[in-house]
């Protein structure tokens, strides 16, 4: 029987963190950025589990005090102790498809570092020690050979699977595939039945190679929730309008397009090196009855919670302050990945 990716808004056991360490980049900003992943842990824990990577037993330890002072439900909480690079666990974490009789497969797919930019070994393994410490026993697990990040595709309900060239047609992910090829590749192992190809759109900073999750991103009943930029002065204006033409181009199976809901845009946000930083409002991330959206202390914040209730209007769109994470060019989605319903033992 055929499986197919869950889109984010099925049920779920829980989300996945791999927590950031003095050995990862975040090393020069661990006491701005652990905040907001104890912020994470106290809203995540109220609807379903966080299953926390620890790239040590020590560091075990300290996560587990951080979050116990913090009034963290405490039961809620998953260990699985594995060396890690990096943190994006969006991107390394395990990518779950069920079949019609809701049983799980789990696709442990190649992780390298978005193209081969940064060193990856270790968080390539990750997958491999969730099986091994806290994945139920009776799920299949495959280990692919493509390379493929979690936020590089979002899919629906109808197993219609959305990406943007820019990512997943570079050479510096499967360089001996065509995108004929790839499309196979992705039907046969994640159960996609159409593909939505987004050409426009990037934002400055980022370094995956415009991952989808930071422009546009699907919810129910034939939405998609997308970045809008209203300033002709940005550098973002021609390719996000050019974006969005193309988004309006796109047609459902039964021939009517998407319902778009736009998200405003922030403010231009630099480090201390002046460079601009990917602050979007797309990375929200999916929990059960629960949306938590990355804001970023600027007047639109209240809108874009807005603008994502308006789209999950069977959630509770809470706001996440995620200005630390920005830093290292990534934000809430980015560093979090779900787990379905029935993935943990």
């Amino acid at each position: 029987m055929s499986f197919r990716l869950l889109p984010e808004w099925a049920t779920q056991d829980a989300t996945m963190l791999t927590w950031p360490h003095k050995n990862t980049d975040w090393v020069d900003i661990l006491s701005d950025v652990e905040p907001v992943y104890v912020t994470l842990c106290q809203h995540i824990s109220q609807v379903q589990k966080v299953l926390i990577v620890a790239h040590s037993d020590a560091l075990k330890v300290h996560i587990f005090t951080l979050l116990a002072e913090a009034g963290v439900d405490m039961s809620a909480i998953v260990f699985v102790v594995a060396p890690c690079n990096d943190t994006w666990a969006r991107d390394h974490g395990p990518l779950t498809t069920a079949n019609h009789n809701g049983d799980l497969r789990v696709i442990d797919f190649v992780f390298n570092g978005w193209g081969n930019k940064y060193v990856a070994d270790l968080d390539n393994n990750i997958n491999k020690q969730l099986a091994a410490q806290v994945m139920n026993k009776q799920i299949a697990f495959h280990s692919s050979e493509f390379v493929l990040e979690g936020g590089g595709i979002e899919i629906n309900e109808s197993g219609v699977l959305l990406s943007t060239s820019e990512c997943l047609l570079n050479p510096n992910r499967n360089p001996t595939l065509n995108q004929t090829q790839i499309e196979n590749t992705l039907s046969q192992q994640l159960g996609a039945r159409t593909f939505l190809w987004v050409d426009h759109g990037y934002l400055a900073g980022d370094d995956t190679d415009s991952h989808i999750d930071t422009l546009v991103r699907f919810a129910p009943n034939n939405t998609l929730v997308y970045v809008a930029c209203d300033s002709a002065d940005d550098e973002h204006f021609n390719a996000l309008t050019a974006m969005k033409m193309q988004l309006e181009s796109f047609i459902t199976a039964d021939g009517k397009p998407y319902n778009l809901i736009p998200l405003p845009w922030p403010k231009p946000i630099f480090n201390k090196d002046n460079e601009r930083l990917p602050a979007t409002y797309a990375n929200f991330l999916i929990l059960n009855n629960t949306v938590l959206v990355p804001i970023y202390g600027d007047e639109h914040d209240s809108l874009a919670v807005q603008q994502v209730q308006k789209a999950y209007p069977n959630h509770t769109a809470i706001g996440i302050d995620c200005s630390a994470l920005i830093h290292q060019f990534g934000s809430l989605h980015c560093i979090t990945m779900q787990l379905p319903r029935g993935f943990l033992k």
